[in-house]
């Protein structure tokens, strides 16, 4: 700081007594920096814009481990009030006071996963372990713009109606958590299992210098482990597990290869790099090659998939960030690429990541991604969803191996009205609004372009446009290519409160839109624009919600 500026810290002495302490938040306000002491030592680190007059919203941090004890909070920051302490709410649970409407505001998803306070990004720690999905992701409990990075936790039967468990790992003295993976040691290769249940691991980013607490270290790679099905977590004592390779590398992706019997782990390093890494235990890694896809970073899933569901036959899938993979063969000890890159996602698409352990009765690869809202919600105390979780498949054609993606099949369980229309011809326009009650739609339709260059659907005022000529489908600025050299075209439309996700030609590629909609404007219109075009199906089904349990 320059000369003359210093900071000015309060103390205050706090008595935990409930187990959530509740934190006042004014968007736009400025930020302090908030500690907790306990004997002396930081528990609980982190900045917040805090508010000083009446409240935007709430937020809240899990003190029940602490129930009964003294903790010392220091506020970082002028301008507080002598009696913060005394205004922190303290309480057992979320109360409607506090959290009215929680899971019901103007701007939630419906369908798509949300936090409830907070700020999301990346999905990290992806794992199927006794009848639930885990969902982990990137999360700033304590506003809605980027920054104090722990990992948020959700658990779902079906990937769909999420509960969330609670923040599973926050940061300490190694960073701040950035993103990465979970596995699930059934053969105890990690020597953390303690009793019957076999340890879930996390192995997370330690993105060091990104706190106060921090200050100075480098990132680096560490493990967490819970042997009660995920309810708790420990972080492993000895970590980083993994030391810093080369500038801010992170992102850590792990399976386990059965023909090799080890663990590997993918890592993005710098620029456009990333290299492998194999274990016997999760905890010493050696270094096995590197991996360059020109123009990409971050993000990196591998992993092995069927031709055309034929396991005799298979490819690997090196993915990174934006929605591109690179198809190839590993042998435990090197990926060797054998195609261009090439895309699936378009759009607002970013960090996808695919579930691990899932039953081989079950046989699916799941990916998830975090779908990039350019616009905070107006007035929302959350920002940020992701997108429905989608089933992967490897498909050859005449051209060229690709993989597609369609909504797991699990969505039908949100059905409730079906429109189904037979074949008709439109010239123009045509309103379906007064055939749609709802805002939550999963359309499915095939074009068939007779003289018309343009057709699509106009959703709450965002029109979604099919070009023949130029082979694309295009919605708010936003582009993604479609296969239309006969005139035909299938799409399949996921409509929630402030997204759309196009899947164009079966889910050979995938255009993501996180917006805010015209809500004046009309929930559906049918278009064609300059001649006919014949619609040879037309289905909408009207979806629930998802958080009808909360």
């Amino acid at each position: 700081m320059g000369e003359g500026c210093f900071v000015v810290k309060t103390q205050f002495e706090l008595l935990i007594s409930g187990r959530y302490l509740n934190f006042p938040v004014k968007a736009g306000s400025r930020p302090v920096m908030m500690r907790f002491f306990l004997e002396g030592k930081v528990v609980r680190e982190f900045e917040i814009e805090l508010a000083r007059e009446a409240p935007d919203f709430w937020v809240f941090s899990d003190f029940g481990a602490y129930r009964g004890r003294n903790v010392v909070l220091e506020v970082e920051g002028d301008d507080v009030s002598p009696r913060l302490a005394e205004s922190l709410p303290q309480s057992e649970g979320l109360t409607e006071q506090l959290y009215p409407s929680l899971y019901r505001e103007r701007y939630r998803p419906q369908y798509h996963f949300t936090t409830k306070r907070g700020w999301i990004n990346d999905p990290n720690g992806l794992v199927y372990y006794k009848g639930e999905y885990h969902l982990f992701y990137q999360h700033n409990p304590y506003g809605t713009k980027w920054g104090n990075m722990h990992w948020g936790h959700a658990v779902a039967p079906d990937l769909l109606h999420w509960r969330e468990l609670g923040d599973a790992l926050e940061p300490d003295e190694l960073g701040t958590i950035f993103s990465g993976s979970a596995v699930v040691d059934w053969r105890n290769t990690s020597g953390l299992q303690r009793g019957e249940e076999p340890p879930i691991i996390l192995v997370y980013t330690s993105a060091g210098n990104t706190s106060p607490m921090s200050r100075g270290r480098p990132f680096t790679v560490s493990i967490a482990y819970s042997n009660d099905a995920g309810r708790t977590w420990t972080k492993y004592e000895r970590n980083p597990v993994l030391p810093n390779i080369v500038g801010e590398n992170r992102d850590p992706k792990v399976f386990w290869h059965e023909r090799s019997k080890k663990w590997i782990m993918a890592l993005y390093l710098d620029k456009s790099d990333y290299a492998l890494f194999s274990s016997p235990n999760l905890k010493e890694w050696n270094e096995l090659c590197r991996i360059t896809v020109p123009g990409s970073s971050e993000c990196p899933d591998m992993f092995e998939m069927p031709i055309d569901g034929d396991h005799s036959n298979t490819k690997w899938v090196f993915w990174v960030a934006d929605g591109r993979y690179v198809l190839g063969s590993f042998d435990g000890e090197r990926f060797i690429p054998e195609s261009e890159p090439k895309r699936l996602y378009w759009g607002h698409s970013y960090a996808g990541q695919t579930w691990s352990d899932v039953p081989a009765e079950d046989g699916r690869r799941i990916q998830i991604t975090w779908m990039r809202t350019p616009k905070n919600f107006p007035g929302m105390p959350f920002n940020q969803q992701m997108t429905i979780p989608c089933e992967l498949e490897l498909r050859s054609s005449e051209e060229e191996l690709r993989l597609t993606g369609r909504p797991v099949r699990e969505i039908s369980s949100l059905y409730r009205r079906a429109i189904v229309r037979g074949g008709f011809s439109l010239t123009g326009m045509e309103d379906l609004s007064s055939e749609v009650g709802s805002d939550l739609l999963d359309i499915k339709v095939k074009f068939q372009a007779d003289t018309a260059q343009e057709f699509g659907f106009i959703v709450k005022g965002a029109p979604i446009s099919c070009d023949v000529k130029s082979g694309e489908v295009t919605c708010l600025g936003e582009r993604a290519p479609i296969k239309a050299g006969d005139g035909e075209v299938s799409l399949r439309i996921l409509v929630d409160r402030t997204s759309v996700e196009v899947l164009c030609d079966d889910g050979a590629a995938i255009l993501v839109l996180g917006a805010l909609f015209d809500e004046a404007g009309r929930m559906l219109e049918i278009y064609s624009r300059g001649g006919r075009t014949r619609v040879e199906y037309l289905e909408i089904y009207e979806l629930g919600s998802i958080w009808g349990g909360h």
